[in-house]
């Protein structure tokens, strides 16, 4: 009963540490690179559809992305989704691809990047806090029902407490080598 709680809440910690990478691959550095599409979405015949999906993405300079849709028909939705979307670039349709020239970083650029990488480090050490409350609550059911002895929720949540900062620790560290990655020009 104790293995499984801790355990589901490990599973669920390291899941909120992953979809945090990915919000900070999403998040431009110097280079443009296809993950910064991965959260825009296209309005492809009336369904929300995942750019991902619609479109290859090939990267030939630093700060150039070509898209290529499979279907011709949806260039206007991407290149709109694009245009609407936080990556502050302005698509190109030469008819077969999409073009996205990125700017070059400025200063006050960086500095707006790195409050947003501090954000959505700051969400996912609250969704690992969130999912430690859910685990000890879990646990301290468990007492009261009589299904295990109080010892034995102390040593639980110890080891729920080595793991939360474990994940947490796994945050940080992906925030202060985006945070390097920003800064350096």
């Amino acid at each position: 009963m104790i293995n499984d709680i801790l355990n589901e809440a490990d599973t669920k910690m390291r899941k909120s540490v992953e979809a945090t990478r990915e919000e900070f691959a999403a998040i431009r550095a110097g280079r443009a690179h296809p993950s910064m599409f991965s959260k825009i979405v296209v309005d492809y015949y009336g369904s929300p559809t995942p750019l991902q999906q619609l479109a290859s993405f090939t990267a030939p300079e630093a700060r150039v992305i070509l898209i290529a849709p499979f279907d011709q028909s949806a260039m206007k939705g991407i290149e709109r989704a694009i245009r609407d979307s936080d990556l502050g670039v302005n698509p190109a349709d030469d008819g077969k691809m999409i073009r996205c020239v990125f700017p070059e970083l400025t200063e006050e650029r960086r500095k707006e990047y790195i409050k947003v990488a501090r954000a959505k480090a700051e969400d996912g050490r609250v969704a690992v806090r969130n999912l430690r409350r859910a685990a000890k609550q879990g646990l301290e059911k468990l007492e009261k029902d009589g299904e295990v002895g109080k010892d034995d929720v102390t040593g639980a949540e110890k080891k729920l407490d080595v793991t939360t900062k474990k994940h947490t620790d796994a945050i940080d560290e992906m925030l202060k080598s985006k945070e390097a990655e920003l800064i350096e020009v």
